[in-house]
């Protein structure tokens, strides 16, 4: 699911996500849980303000964001 996402950006340009954005809903990042790097996208594991578990992808030639996981608290 391709979603928006606002980032903290450092000198890198955009490198920590802040806030998802997934239509009319605003998820603030509470917590970076994780992050690692692939050969063409960087992921991170979040947790939102909503307290649910999010996985980003971020394509490093695009600059498009994804969302490959969401997990809601239990």
């Amino acid at each position: 699911m391709q979603i928006e996402v606002a980032c903290y950006s450092g000198y890198r340009g955009e490198e920590t996500p802040r806030q998802i954005r997934l239509g009319d809903r605003k998820i603030e990042v509470k917590e970076i849980q994780d992050r690692w790097l692939a050969p063409n996208h960087r992921y991170f594991k979040v947790l939102g303000d909503d307290n649910a578990i999010y996985i980003l992808r971020h394509d490093a030639e695009s600059w498009d964001w994804d969302l490959t996981f969401y997990k809601e608290k239990e």
